[in-house]
């Protein structure tokens, strides 16, 4: 009988995005004839404790949303952990490996917590244990860490499992030893032309489905490059790429072949019937010179609307008309702060809002839609100064906007800056900016404040300044505060909200609005 690994995969209820690393790493494992299976909270109703609503019948509980899905997805009532014991107890796994960011790693260690009388190996892999290691190994729950790319390396532990192989030497696993000691090996770099198709069987049909600009699309994760030449001090893709450098000797920054990229375009296309793609790239045109036009020429065959994501100061005319002449459906952009001196000191973001502004015109101008990111509540930041941030949004005609706050996630720039500050401890794991909202509460921009633009930011964008000082009572959370925020919400909707600008990052953590 064939080694089984069940992935344990914990997720915020509805948040639908489908995980491609997931499904790559299945499909490598299944290659060398081992059994896998998913195990996946997004499709319940409630991720805590409580009994659910056992009561309450589907029918009872329809989704509020204004387009119809081809397939939805199967939400269930009864208690995860009681079905992932279930789980566990009848598939009979020789190995749990968890994925999980670090909003979602606490609910994976409840889960694993109720099924560790069992004695099951738990490996833990994904951007948080591989910034982490050391704390996500002090819990006693997790065995296993895949530090970086765990392809190979868990491919490899699966062999020596079933060989019954010693099995603490494997590149980029950290084991913990029943001494309680921690076996550090060294961290190495997977060949990307290597890998197979991503394993589509173990997800359930809604995923393939999303929402996009107003219509309902079968679409589907494409992998062009992996790392980031940028240092944004937000984004864990600075010490990712300085961690390879340092351990492996190598950039992280490549790129999969164009043959490579065409076989599984096609496959997408002709056997997973896709409508629209999207790429999962940190920037999409990290290319070298001539790489992008190769590349539009290969995806003329493949003749789909697709999404990608960029820097503004990564586009011009030429780009951007051949962008649009391939398919690109829409774009999305990172602007994050809107003052240019705090961009470069805090940020590591060198362009001007000159920049930024012509670029975001010339998008507008070249016809594709787009999406503009901001981030608020940073370290060091004010309240005054997030409204710089707000201004140079109102300097370009974006299709949509998004405003999230500010997260210190494991491995970023930024959250050694909050460990020095006080702000969190080094021992901390952070929530989601989306589920959660900002997790800092700095003198100088208190929480409140910080939650309050984020609730309000669209609506400073887009109505004229004559009305920010009503905006602004808006901002509060208290009686008046909501009320005024509830009559200025539906006069934006009724003015300016447009379901057919929907932008992807919308789309994707647009949580199931179940209603009672």
């Amino acid at each position: 009988m064939s080694l089984k690994v069940l992935f344990l995969y914990p997720n915020h209820k509805g948040m639908n995005m489908l995980p491609p690393a997931i499904g790559l790493l299945s499909s490598c494992l299944k290659r060398e004839g081992f059994d896998v299976k998913l195990f996946d909270t997004t499709y319940y109703d409630k991720l805590d404790r409580e009994s659910p609503d056992s009561d309450k019948s589907k029918t009872d509980r329809l989704m509020a949303r204004p387009y119809k899905m081809p397939h939805e997805l199967t939400i269930k009532y009864t208690n995860v952990f009681d079905d992932f014991v279930k789980e566990v107890e009848s598939y009979g796994p020789d190995l749990i490996a968890l994925s999980a960011t670090e909003d979602m790693f606490e609910l994976g260690l409840q889960l694993l917590n109720k099924i560790k009388h069992h004695n099951i190996l738990t490996i833990a892999g994904g951007v948080f244990p591989t910034f982490a290691p050391r704390l996500v190994l002090s819990f006693d729950a997790i065995d296993i860490v895949c530090k970086g790319e765990g392809e190979d390396a868990l491919v490899e532990l699966c062999k020596r499992l079933e060989s019954g192989k010693p099995f603490n030497d494997i590149n980029n696993l950290w084991v913990k030893t029943k001494k309680g000691d921690i076996k550090v090996n060294p961290t190495g770099m997977i060949n990307m032309d290597a890998n197979p198709l991503i394993d589509m069987s173990l997800f359930e049909e809604a995923r393939f489905y999303r929402p996009m600009g107003g219509k309902v699309y079968r679409m589907f994760p494409v992998e062009t490059h992996r790392g980031c030449p940028y240092k944004c001090t937000f984004c864990n893709s600075p010490s990712q790429m300085k961690m390879y450098r340092e351990e492996a000797g190598t950039s992280y920054l490549r790129r999969k072949s164009f043959e490579n990229m065409r076989r599984e375009l096609l496959f997408y296309k002709n056997e997973m019937k896709a409508e629209y793609l999207y790429f999962w790239a940190d920037t999409f045109f990290s290319w070298k010179k001539g790489e992008f036009e190769e590349f539009a020429e290969m995806y003329k065959e493949i003749n789909l609307p697709f999404w990608c994501q960029t820097r503004v100061e990564t586009v011009n005319r030429e780009r951007l008309e051949l962008l649009k002449e391939i398919g690109c459906a829409r774009i999305s952009f990172g602007l994050e702060h809107g003052n240019r001196e705090f961009r470069a000191k805090y940020l590591d973001r060198r362009m001007s809002n000159e920049v930024i502004i012509n670029g975001l015109r010339l998008v507008r101008e070249t016809g594709i839609p787009f999406s503009v990111n901001n981030i608020l509540g940073f370290p060091y930041e004010t309240y005054e100064l997030a409204f710089d941030t707000i201004r140079i949004n109102r300097e370009f005609k974006a299709d949509d906007r998004n405003a999230y706050s500010f997260t210190p996630f494991s491995g970023t720039p930024l959250r050694a800056v909050c460990e020095s500050l006080g702000y969190v401890r080094n021992d901390q794991i952070v929530k989601s900016m989306v589920a959660d909202g900002s997790i800092l509460d700095m003198p100088q921009f208190p929480r409140k404040q910080v939650m309050g633009l984020v609730k309000t930011f669209n609506m400073y964008v887009n109505f004229p300044e004559s009305r920010w000082n009503e905006i602004k009572q808006a901002e509060q959370d208290t009686p008046e505060g909501n009320r005024i925020y509830s009559e200025l919400k539906q006069e934006f909707v009724e003015k300016f909200w447009d379901e057919e600008s929907t932008s992807f990052e919308r789309a994707s953590s647009e949580e199931m609005n179940i209603s009672p």
